[in-house]
């Protein structure tokens, strides 16, 4: 990815939201960088603190924990979206959440360090968080009225609802242990349509 490449993705990104002042648009291009993730990679691990936050221009990143020996996805992010684990790369400490790369992945990365510059310096910045922070809100609300109120049947729909540009890239197990039911279960479900 060379530098113009990154910077229009970027700044496309953040003009859905405000708008860039030339200044900041430089201090954009020297503090978020590219990064290159092979499929499978592990992107953070959970026994480290989140010090960056990864801005997806291609692939997908998963993020997800571990209980009793096995993986539970939380969450899926492709193109156009932010990653981190949002506890540690906020409160810097240690969290629960795993991110890995489902696919071969680009992305654009920005520390905490450097984030924080960007608000303490850069109003708008501080309404660019609110508002894109509003979109995940939203979707964590749906992602909780349908595991708690819908039939695994509907939570398979929401979830292709929910990730229509790539559900069908993710693997069946991962999709399963992100809607709480058996590979079985998916596969029985998949077959009635």
């Amino acid at each position: 990815m060379n530098n113009i490449e990154k910077t229009e993705n970027i700044f496309t990104h953040f003009e859905k939201f405000i708008k860039l002042s030339e200044s900041l648009k430089s201090e954009l291009s020297k503090r978020i960088k590219p990064i290159v993730f092979k499929k499978g990679e592990l992107v953070l691990d959970a026994n480290n603190i989140s010090k960056k936050s990864y801005f997806i221009n291609k692939g997908i990143l998963r993020t997800y924990f571990i209980k009793d020996g096995k993986e539970i996805s939380e969450y899926f992010s492709g193109k156009g979206e932010w990653v981190n684990s949002p506890n540690s790369f906020m409160q810097r400490e240690l969290d629960i959440y795993y991110i890995d790369a489902i696919e071969y992945t680009e992305a654009y990365f920005i520390t905490a360090y450097d984030l924080v510059y960007l608000f303490d310096n850069f109003p708008e910045m501080e309404r660019y968080a609110r508002l894109s922070m509003g979109t995940v809100f939203g979707h964590l609300m749906d992602r909780i009225t349908s595991i708690r109120f819908t039939t695994a049947k509907e939570k398979y729909i929401h979830f292709q609802k929910t990730y229509s540009t790539i559900h069908h890239r993710i693997p069946l197990g991962m999709v399963a242990s992100y809607l709480g039911i058996t590979q079985e279960t998916l596969s029985r479900i998949r077959a009635e349509k």
